[in-house]
């Protein structure tokens, strides 16, 4: 009878022993209650709760993403744009994300969205559409802040698509045409100023030695004559353009 006693004995423990096993993979936590009350956090691997008197949620560790829904909102320079974004995000302590709020990725998604838009509207147009790794980064840094009680570390956020007016569309693709028109004068310009000063310093270098221009007449008459056209060039030695000037000063003073 003794004998039998210590057999259910044996067998309840057994029984007791392997309904208490539990496993956690590589990247699951198991947070532990007894009796209503916070025990511990559990996990990975192989471990064991007192079954009846003790009970466990899972809580994934992985990082998460959730897509945040197009939302409306005006620019500091009070222009109404549409946004999206996306959201990654982890837990990074079990016991804050199991106790301190319910349903913790809607929570999550429900404060990107508000500090989507309440983001957006500290920036300029031209912020949000030039500096979105800028912006996308105060506004994770906004979400991690109210998370960060919550157990969960918001780790990026990218807005996935900006939407404007059509008009305003319209008003930028003008500013840009008047920009590259703009800098094309501006080049065309300085090439102009650039040619003239070379030119300035060819006559300087040819005033002083007067035989360069009889180099750049034979030049020119050998370009002429390389492109095989019908023009016909009369080329004066430079003697005579000299003396016609002294002719004429010598009128001009009788």
């Amino acid at each position: 009878m003794i004998i039998e006693v210590w057999h259910i004995i044996v067998v309840v423990i057994v029984v007791v022993g392997l309904a208490g096993l539990r496993i956690a993979n590589q990247y699951e936590r198991a947070v532990v209650f007894r009796l209503g009350r916070y025990q511990s956090s559990r996990g990975p691997g192989l471990y064991w709760i007192i079954p009846l008197i003790e009970w466990q949620t899972t809580v994934d560790m992985r990082t998460l993403t959730a897509a945040v829904e197009q939302q409306e909102t005006i620019t500091k320079d009070n222009v109404p744009i549409k946004v999206n974004a996306v959201v990654w995000y982890r837990i990074v302590n079990p016991k804050d994300a199991t106790l301190e709020v319910k349903f913790i990725d809607n929570a999550v998604i429900q404060v990107a969205l508000t500090t989507l838009r309440t983001g957006i509207g500290q920036h300029s147009l031209d912020d949000v559409l030039k500096e979105q790794e800028v912006v996308s980064s105060r506004i994770q840094q906004k979400i991690d802040a109210v998370t960060e009680p919550w157990g969960v570390k918001v780790e990026r956020v990218e807005m996935k698509n900006v939407e404007i007016p059509g008009s305003m569309q319209r008003a930028m693709a003008q500013e840009a045409e008047a920009l590259r028109e703009k800098r094309a004068r501006i080049i065309k310009a300085q090439a102009e100023l650039e040619a003239a000063e070379q030119l300035r310093r060819a006559s300087e270098i040819i005033m002083q030695n007067p035989a360069g221009l009889e180099l750049r007449r034979m030049q020119m008459l050998t370009e002429v004559g390389a492109e095989q056209n019908t023009m016909t060039i009369v080329m004066m030695p430079s003697e005579f353009v000299t003396m016609a000037r002294a002719i004429g000063d010598a009128a001009n003073r009788g």
